[in-house]
């Protein structure tokens, strides 16, 4: 694997299967397979970016799509009461994926703080 080919670049290539929720041009979003609440699903940039940190001003488009596919996943997936976006970046965070991706977690009640 090359240094952006992670396990996402191989979802987005239909090289592994994942159960995918929502796809369009530049993202995708599918079920978490070590899911942290019972609604537990990424959102991934097609574009391989490492991390936030990595995203640049030409990327603001794609950023807000990411978020915009958030909210619109929450909806179809009827977490009308709530639900957490989290985005990890880098190791101290928890990062343990290198392509940037969105958690959306819903399906009970979150705690605070969360780390």
């Amino acid at each position: 694997m090359s240094e952006q080919d992670t396990i996402f670049s191989k979802i987005i290539r239909r090289e592994i299967p994942a159960d995918i929720i929502y796809e369009d041009e530049t993202t995708l979003a599918f079920k978490d397979i070590n899911p942290q609440a019972p609604i537990h699903i990424l959102v991934i940039p097609k574009k391989p970016i490492p991390n936030l940190a990595n995203a640049t001003s030409e990327d603001h488009i794609l950023m807000g799509n990411l978020l915009l596919t958030a909210k619109q996943v929450a909806q179809e997936q009827g977490l009308q009461n709530g639900y957490r976006v989290v985005i990890n970046n880098g190791i101290d965070a928890g990062q343990t994926v290198f392509h940037l991706h969105l958690h959306i977690l819903g399906g009970r009640p979150m705690q605070w703080p969360p780390g």
